[in-house]
This record gives structure tokens, sequence and C-alpha cells, in this order.
């Protein structure tokens, strides 16, 4: 990876702590495991999504609301991992 992916990487694992250990939990775990393999366009949902209020985050990740319809295919994504 080079030194710009690597910053990028670290950038996003910074902002993905959000200080719940749930919410750190599920959006490590998509940085981890999916991360490297998805599109430009999957990266840039995700560094998005990091920007939303984590009560929001909460509620689409865990169900309690449908997210914003620009976050569905991350968040999809993001349960998925859950349940493995």
């Amino acid at each position: 990876m080079s030194d710009a992916a690597d910053a990028r990487l670290g950038r996003l694992r910074w902002r993905a702590r959000r200080g719940t250990r749930e919410l750190d939990r599920l959006l490590g775990a998509w940085l981890d495991r999916r991360y490297a393999g998805a599109d430009e366009a999957l990266r840039a949902d995700f560094d998005a999504l990091l920007g939303e209020a984590d009560p929001d985050l909460w509620d689409w990740l865990t169900g309690h609301l449908d997210p914003a319809p620009r976050y569905v295919a991350i968040v999809d994504e993001i349960r998925a991992l859950d349940r493995v």
C-alpha cells in the first residue's frame, strides 16, 4: 500500500473510533475486512458515513431506522459482517 493510501486508512480508522465499543466494533470490522477490496464509490460512502451523528449511525446499523439512501449499500455490508 502506498503512503497516501496508508495515511487515508489511518485517518478513516481514527474517525471510525466513535467512543462506544459497539460502534467501534461495527465500523472497525468493515475497515479491517472490506475496505481493501471495496470500490472507490463504496469507500467514499464509508467516508461520508463517518461524518454522520452517532445516534443516527447506531439506529441505522442496528436496524432501528432505515439509513439515508446514500448509505444503504454500506450499512447493509456492515450489518452483514456483524452476522458472520
